[in-house]
């Protein structure tokens, strides 16, 4: 197969892509960075929220609580969103799909190589935070976190961007309008989170095992390293939602 959609893709996207990198990137290296100076404020938040971010005075909890917490898994989601809507709900919203499907190229074959080219992105993207987190990673006192565990949680992090991003592509497939796309994302994105990090103190700890968040940090690749079970299902997730809008893609008249 032809992969001259994938590099024309990353090619028109490759100032998007640069900025996203480098700007969580530097997100990361900032928080992370006041480790020192945060460390003792962890014991006054209340026990309640502790708990359910995992937060202690380690450098593995803080980073569990706050940079890989929250700030980088709502960048990735937004990442992963925002390139999955753009490959072919927004363009076919906007009347553009149409026209590059007059060329020689199959729905599927549109469909993978732009996804390729997220998944490129995302992992990019993590790879930039990762060498980041390493560049400062003596100067902020986090060396008890390996280099290992640091990439484990990074490449969980691209996987969660992945799997927005194949959710957003699935549903562009399925109702071909940004805005559904968009809106439903980010209602499952909030959802997923608050199941993830809630559940525990509403004593249903089951409902954490259906949200994405729960593999993305929940077997704590900061302290443990990589947790082969997790990546799969975010993996095979993101297999399922691509699979399932392309085949709808292929079915129905677009624009309409």
């Amino acid at each position: 197969m032809s992969s001259a959609i994938l590099v024309k893709y990353l090619s028109d996207s490759r100032r998007a892509l640069t900025g996203w990198a480098v700007g969580t990137a530097a997100v990361a290296t900032v928080y992370a960075s006041t480790y020192p100076s945060q460390r003792e404020n962890t014991a006054n938040l209340p026990e309640a929220l502790r708990e359910g971010l995992h937060i202690d005075q380690t450098a593995a909890g803080y980073l569990h609580a706050s940079v890989f917490g929250v700030l980088l898994p709502l960048l990735a989601m937004i990442y992963g969103v925002t390139a999955g809507t753009r490959a072919i709900a927004a363009e076919e919203e906007a009347g553009q799909l149409d026209m590059v499907l007059a060329h020689p190229v199959t729905r599927t074959q549109l469909a993978a190589e732009r996804f390729a080219a997220l998944v490129a992105g995302a992992f990019a993207i993590a790879a930039l935070v990762w060498l980041g987190l390493l560049a400062i990673r003596n100067g902020s006192e986090l060396t008890s976190v390996t280099p290992v565990e640091f990439l484990a949680q990074c490449l969980n992090l691209a996987l969660l961007a992945v799997l927005f991003g194949a959710l957003a592509i699935g549903l562009g497939g399925i109702v071909g309008r940004r805005s559904v796309v968009l809106v439903s994302c980010a209602v499952i994105g909030v959802v997923s989170y608050t199941l993830d990090t809630f559940a525990g103190q509403l004593d249903a700890d089951w409902l954490a095992y259906v949200s994405p968040f729960h593999y993305y940090i929940g077997g704590e690749p900061l302290r443990h390293g990589f947790q082969w079970a997790d990546a799969l299902v975010l993996v095979v997730a993101s297999g399922v939602l691509f699979v399932l809008g392309v085949r709808r893609f292929n079915q129905r008249d677009i624009n309409s």
